[in-house]
């Protein structure tokens, strides 16, 4: 079959738009991944400064604190502007609001729980993205979109699904649910609220106001004003918590949102529990048993499902 140039040539066009378009999703899905990555290493941080006597909201104000200056310095060296509108700066308001409430219910269930499975359990956040999408703008839940949450929720109950029958905290799961569904809720608004500006913009501003509400809620209701850190290590996990789980997830996820959308974002998501798994193993010694490997491959599969049955 032979075809005249003009045919050849919107054929060939067709071809590399075609590429384009998989090279930009492909790009969305290493950032949702790296995100969760970044974001399951919070753990690492918050427990070493727990061990050295500092609170929940004391460890989230030096990882915020240490955030808005990274953030700070990089908008300065860009060149880029900090003004925002009235529109903007409500919107950025709520963004930080539900970002303090996230949080600090994750970091405060380190007190109920393992660390490791206050992580697991967060991951119920992509379930809630999805029934959010639906009841509210009226997103369709398509059949693997469940199918993908399904073998990820099934994998994370074998992570972490204990053998000696002792319950849960009830403290400790309202405390995860309520970080779970203020996460959920943010990921929905990042992607619905078409906000004219960057990310690392939109991040700092976020992570700004969200230091005022932490700053609030611990002098009213908490352990007062934040003390000054008094030793090279404490300063050092700072750092490392503002600039890993903070500024790079959250750079990375809002990138994410913006090209595959908050669904498929939320369900890459499940990398987040396999990180804190193999830190549990790798830097605390936990044994890595048939189980857990079991539940890595099931939401390693659910992320591979997920991502071969784009659209």
């Amino acid at each position: 079959m032979f075809f005249d140039k003009k045919t050849q040539s919107e054929l060939c066009e067709r071809a590399h738009s075609s590429k384009r378009s998989d090279l930009i999703a492909l790009k969305g899905f290493i950032f949702a991944a790296l995100s969760a990555i970044c974001y399951g290493t919070n753990p690492l941080g918050a427990l070493n400064l727990y061990s050295q006597g500092y609170s929940p909201e004391n460890v989230l104000f030096y990882r915020f604190f240490t955030a808005a200056l990274l953030l700070f310095a990089v908008i300065l060296a860009k060149g880029s502007h900090f003004k925002i509108t009235l529109k903007e700066f409500g919107a950025l308001v709520a963004f930080g609001f539900l970002f303090a409430v996230s949080s600090l219910t994750y970091y405060a269930s380190f007190k109920y729980m393992d660390a490791g499975l206050a992580s697991t359990l967060l991951f119920l956040y992509p379930l809630e993205v999805s029934v959010l999408m639906a009841i509210f703008f009226k997103e369709k839940i398509k059949a693997w979109t469940v199918v993908s949450i399904a073998v990820s929720m099934s994998g994370v109950a074998l992570l972490y699904r204990g053998d000696d029958g002792v319950p849960l905290s009830t403290a400790g799961l309202v405390l995860v649910f309520a970080s779970s569904l203020s996460y959920a809720i943010y990921m929905v608004m990042a992607n619905r609220i078409n906000l004219q500006m960057g990310s690392v913009k939109m991040t700092f501003y976020a992570i700004c106001f969200c230091l005022v509400f932490l700053l609030l809620y611990s002098v009213t209701f908490g352990s007062g004003l934040p003390p000054l850190f008094t030793q090279a290590s404490s300063w050092g996990w700072g750092f490392m918590l503002g600039l890993v789980p903070t500024v790079l997830s959250l750079i990375f996820m809002v990138k994410a949102v913006k090209i595959i959308g908050s669904t498929p974002t939320a369900i890459l998501g499940a990398l987040e529990p396999v990180t804190a798994v193999a830190i549990g193993v790798l830097v605390f010694g936990e044994i890595l048993t048939g189980r857990l490997v079991a539940g890595i491959i099931l939401i390693l599969g659910s992320v591979v499902l997920i991502a071969a049955r784009r659209k």
